[in-house]
């Protein structure tokens, strides 16, 4: 079976590609994604509808994610990513929870924007 690192590696590729409702297959179905301007989303439909959502978002907002670090073993895994903005770059990261190779709990933190 997959570690958590290794689905989260699986992920970052596929949303690399630059189409988010290519991850939802790596979500289970009573998964909860938090997200720290778009809320909580519970349940993987829910997830799917937030991941059509990204895919708007960020095309209009021209911004795209650049992962720098992915750790972990077992069940849980994190990393590090870097938010590319055309107001400059906001540092972040996420945490992880994998179940029987599905992912069950996601939750992005981000370093404010820098002040100018």
């Amino acid at each position: 079976m997959s570690s958590a690192k290794d689905i989260i590696e699986t992920f970052w590729r596929i949303q690399d590609e630059g189409d988010y409702t290519k991850v939802v297959a790596l979500f289970a179905e009573d998964a909860v994604l938090v997200d720290p301007f778009f809320g909580t989303f519970e349940g993987k439909a829910a997830i799917g509808e937030f991941m059509k959502k990204m895919n708007a978002e960020m095309g209009a907002r021209q911004t795209s994610f650049v992962v720098r670090e992915i750790d972990g073993g077992g069940d849980v895994a994190w990393a590090q990513w870097t938010a590319k903005t055309p107001a400059g770059e906001i540092d972040g990261c996420g945490l992880y929870r994998v179940r029987d190779g599905l992912m069950t709990y996601y939750k992005d933190y981000m370093n404010a924007p820098a002040s100018r």
